[in-house]
């Protein structure tokens, strides 16, 4: 069985990219008996300007969007997509809109530890923000977070208060942005091939299937 390895650029407070890891899920669970996949988060951030201590989320949004007649049809539109792949967003509960340096520094640690680590704590940011309403700017909930998905809450807290890492984050972020990644979510695909945005399962099973099949036919053709 051919081995996939899946790059996802994003950032923790995009809906899209919610959207898009749980359809990505879908089409991993259809290929699984063809092709092995391998899944790494990638940071990115939307709102780079945001202060410490998060903004406004409705209110920055609105101004964003265009008013809240916009927002309300954006969300209306994004709750029936994400009920077809089991999310429950809660636009309405999210107060803060937060800097997501420090939740992709918890991403960047949580990585250290494997991926099957890195996806959880993954998964739990996205629920904590859209599902919950948390701050994930907060580095209380990101503690907890961590604690949640198996890394040590003591180890994480102290880290968030230094200032370990954010370059690190940084450079990774402007490495995407000068490969040409200029909204997310965008996939990479074995280090060559990109999907952008929340593409439908039977495109990344498709995708996946056929990288998988190219892969195959190189390796036989070495032989």
């Amino acid at each position: 069985m051919e081995r996939v390895t899946v790059d996802i650029v994003s950032d923790v407070v995009c809906p899209w990219c919610y959207l898009g890891k749980a359809r990505l899920e879908l089409a991993i669970a259809e290929v699984q008996d063809e092709v092995s996949v391998d899944v790494n988060w990638r940071p990115y951030r939307l709102n780079p300007d945001h202060p410490q201590e998060g903004v406004d989320h409705q209110a920055e949004l609105a101004r964003k969007l265009g008013g809240k007649d916009a927002v309300d049809r954006a969300h209306e539109m994004l709750k029936k997509l994400g009920e077809e792949v089991g999310i429950r967003y809660n636009f309405e509960a999210i107060k803060i809109g937060p800097n997501t340096l420090d939740a992709h520094r918890l991403l960047h640690w949580a990585m250290m530890e494997g991926r099957e680590i890195q996806d959880r704590v993954a998964t739990a940011l996205f629920r904590a923000n859209f599902e919950e309403g948390r701050n994930v700017g907060d580095h209380a909930v990101l503690a907890d977070i961590a604690a949640q998905s198996g890394l040590n809450r003591k180890v994480i807290e102290n880290l968030l208060k230094t200032e370990a890492d954010k370059d690190t984050v940084l450079s990774e972020i402007d490495a995407a942005q000068k490969m040409g990644v200029t909204g997310v979510p965008f996939f990479i695909l074995d280090g060559q091939y990109a999907v952008s945005g929340a593409q439908t399962p039977d495109v990344f099973a498709n995708a996946l299937r056929e990288i998988a099949k190219l892969k195959t036919e190189a390796r036989k053709g070495m032989i």
